[in-house]
């Protein structure tokens, strides 16, 4: 049984700095954060998940089959990731590539404390809990308001390096282009990670301070042990609200300008950009049909084609497609049945992560791959991995990573601008220091 019971807070945004802080004495930590982009499908401002009861760490062999039965089991919250490398559970697949990080492929976990934000009321959902130990927190979190992150000092100054060149860069994708003017594929994403060696950092300022660079609709702080995942994604993957699914798909970047009129002019140089569109279409249709798997016949429905919106980094072209589901559909085959998402791979989806696979240099992880959760109910949410440092503390070893869908159009020049532009914010913060 949960006990729930809710607080009144004057300022959301010292509540959110100091809840973080009193967060960071539990093992397990996932805090999702909507940054108040609030839209049709917005559920709360934020939530916070801690302190296991029961977790689940699981390698690829039969992934989402276990899933599915600890979640049938458990009956309850449960908070985690999905990564990119599951495809090896879906499809007939193999990741071979470098990993640095060293991620479990899947982690769940049951939280005994939910906390999440609403407006100006913060609800405390507590398993097995009581009000003397709800309120005891509410207390123990207010007396950190004035309380900062403790700083942990690197051993060496951080060093960005790349795990391919830009020589390299232009020698793969054109690679990737010869395969599709052959007809072997239409699209591709295609990524390359930034990493960082022997070097520590204050994973809670690190991602504090990316937050606030990009305050995205996704955000997200994940702790596991020794790992660590600072998110600031604007993609939904995934989200199912009673027998209705959304998928968000982004394709299409553009930089934002200071000057409004430039901005403007970049915004709408974008929405009419025919290579954009077209790449964003090619996901839609695939994320339709990536759908259809699980939906009643002919409910499957495009609400919104290419719209572009503004984040404080980028402009990005989205689209919205839903459908119904049948009410005894499992909620982990609807994730298994679309994974991994459209907007990471390409199309012909089997086909695009074979060579992905094949010209990629390093293991995507957990990058490019989804962090959620599932209700007792069965609904769940979940973003994509992308605009995030991965930090494993033991390994002293922390990652970014960045793509562009590659399309017969593509200019590997315009594609490499692209990546770095998507890496902007990551490597600020890494590089001069949280």
């Amino acid at each position: 049984m949960r006990k729930t019971i809710s607080f009144y807070v004057s300022n959301e945004t010292e509540f959110k700095e100091a809840l973080m802080v009193w967060a960071q004495r539990f093992k397990e930590v996932a805090w999702l954060d909507s940054n108040h982009h609030s839209t049709t499908y917005s559920s709360f401002e934020a939530i916070l998940a801690v302190d296991a009861l029961t977790t689940k760490v699981i390698g690829v062999s039969d992934a989402f089959e276990r899933l599915k039965s600890y979640r049938a089991d458990i009956k309850d919250w449960i908070f985690g990731y999905l990564s990119y490398d599951l495809k090896n559970d879906v499809e007939c697949l193999s990741s071979a590539n470098h990993d640095g990080l060293d991620f479990p492929e899947l982690y769940f976990f049951q939280p005994k404390r939910i906390i999440h934000i609403k407006g100006d009321a913060v609800f405390f959902n507590y398993l097995n809990g009581s009000a003397h130990e709800i309120e005891g927190d509410y207390q123990s979190i207010m007396a950190c308001l004035n309380t900062s992150a403790t700083v942990e000092a690197a051993e060496t100054a951080i060093r960005i390096k790349m795990r391919i060149f830009k020589d390299e860069y232009f020698k793969r994708v054109g690679s990737m282009l010869e395969r599709i003017y052959r007809g072997a594929i239409y699209e591709a994403n295609f990524c390359q990670e930034f990493y960082a060696e022997n070097t520590q950092i204050d994973a809670l300022r690190t991602y504090n301070k990316l937050n606030e660079i990009s305050k995205a609709p996704f955000a997200a702080f994940l702790k596991f042990g020794d790992k660590y995942l600072l998110s600031a994604s604007p993609e939904r993957y995934l989200r199912k609200e009673g027998l209705k699914v959304i998928s968000q798909p982004i394709k299409g970047t553009a930089k934002r300008s200071l000057n409004k009129e430039e901005d403007e002019k970049l915004k709408s140089t974008l929405k009419q950009d025919a290579k954009e569109r077209a790449e964003n279409i090619m996901i839609v249709d695939l994320v339709r049909n990536d759908l259809s798997k699980s939906a009643v016949k002919g409910s499957v429905t495009v609400e919104e084609l290419c719209k572009v919106y503004s984040f404080e980094q980028v402009h990005q072209m989205i689209s919205t497609i839903t459908a119904k589901v049948a009410f005894d559909k499992d909620p982990v085959d609807i994730i298994k049945e679309t994974f991994p998402m459209g907007s990471m791979t390409g199309a012909p989806k089997v086909s695009a992560m074979k060579i992905i696979e094949e010209l990629e240099s390093f293991k995507r992880g957990l990058y490019s791959g989804a962090v959620g959760y599932f209700t007792p109910e069965g609904d769940f949410d979940f973003n994509v991995v992308i605009r995030s440092i991965l930090y494993n503390a033991s390994k002293k070893y922390v990652s970014f990573s960045v793509g562009s869908a590659i399309t017969a159009k593509a200019v590997p020049e315009k594609e490499y601008g692209e990546c770095l532009l998507k890496a902007k914010a990551m490597r600020e913060v890494l590089e001069v220091g949280a």
